[in-house]
């Protein structure tokens, strides 16, 4: 008896050594591709950087487009790209928390949200270029809303509402359910409870997706020339505030505009070599503005965890 108990004591042994082996040999491995991936993106980054660094400057910033290459700039490009930003922030956080808190606090579970979640984890890998041609016949034709601001935020707010759905609800689901709990327990609404105690220990979660469906959406260039985005443009939209009563309007929802990524596409296809000088000083640009934003995302969400541990 104690003879069979000691050879099964040993082969627990061997297989519990094998398993942390093989944990280990899946750490290491998942570190390598880590560091590989983020050496090939430094070195992309620095190879762009490199290339364009003879055209950063406070010029490339405030100049417009222009045929001579040495004094073309993005100021129309990062202009436009930042009001389809904020169209983009307007309509899909508001309308991304709410239906994510409605799905994962209210809906019922059946066969019909079933369907419903089933199909926002689908719509999050869609090709871009059919947010285009959705947006084509429903912004720019159906509604009427042209080649402007609005269609390209309308449109970038679909591309991205599957990722802030499916990030707000694992930020609600990562709230301990003791918390709804006690407070349930001290005569708290279904309403209060959501709104008092599990939004604000989500919201590190909720921003971090929105800047990760921002990150992606600031890069996309498929969706915005299928609803007609200029290629070209050598003038500015029309300031969102004013000097003079309301002080804010919205004739700029309706102006045309272009983006990073096209001016990018633009000059690259041009056989000039300074164009491509100065599509890699754009791109560095581009790529340092994404970066910045994934490093606000971990920043907000190393504050909201660190106030929730205290």
């Amino acid at each position: 008896m104690a003879a069979a108990t000691g050879v099964v004591s040993e082969q627990l042994r061997r297989d519990v050594q094998r398993r942390k082996l093989f944990d280990q040999l899946f750490v290491l491995l998942g570190m390598t591709v880590m560091f590989a991936a983020l050496a090939t993106l430094a070195i992309l980054f620095l190879d762009l950087v490199r290339d364009g660094a003879a055209r950063f400057g406070w010029d490339f910033f405030t100049s417009f487009p222009s045929r001579n290459a040495q004094r073309a700039g993005i100021l129309s490009a990062w202009v436009g790209t930042s009001l389809v930003m904020l169209v983009t922030v307007a309509v899909a956080m508001p309308i991304g928390v709410a239906a994510a808190i409605y799905l994962e606090e209210y809906a019922p579970k059946n066969w019909f949200t079933a369907v419903i979640e089933i199909n926002v984890t689908n719509l999050a890998g869609v090709p871009s270029i059919i947010y285009g041609l959705l947006a084509l016949g429903l912004f720019v034709y159906q509604f009427n809303l042209g080649h402007s601001i609005a269609a390209a935020g309308l449109t970038l707010s679909l591309l991205i509402l599957p990722i802030v759905i499916v990030a707000t609800r694992e930020a609600l689901r990562a709230v301990p359910r003791s918390i709804r709990e006690a407070a349930y327990a001290l005569g708290a609404t279904h309403w209060e409870v959501t709104a008092h105690h599990v939004l604000p220990y989500s919201t590190g979660g909720i921003l971090t997706g929105m800047i990760i469906g921002l990150s992606r959406a600031i890069g996309e260039t498929a969706p915005i020339i299928t609803i007609g985005a200029l290629a070209f443009i050598a003038f500015l939209p029309t300031p969102p505030l004013s000097a003079e009563f309301p002080y804010v309007n919205f004739t700029w929802l309706s102006d045309p505009f272009t983006v990073m990524p096209i001016q990018m596409f633009n000059w690259v296809s041009r056989p000039d070599p300074e164009f491509q000088v100065n599509a890699a000083a754009a791109g560095a640009i581009l790529l340092g503005m994404t970066l910045l934003m994934n490093g606000i995302a971990i920043y907000v969400r190393y504050r909201y965890r660190k106030k929730i541990n205290w």
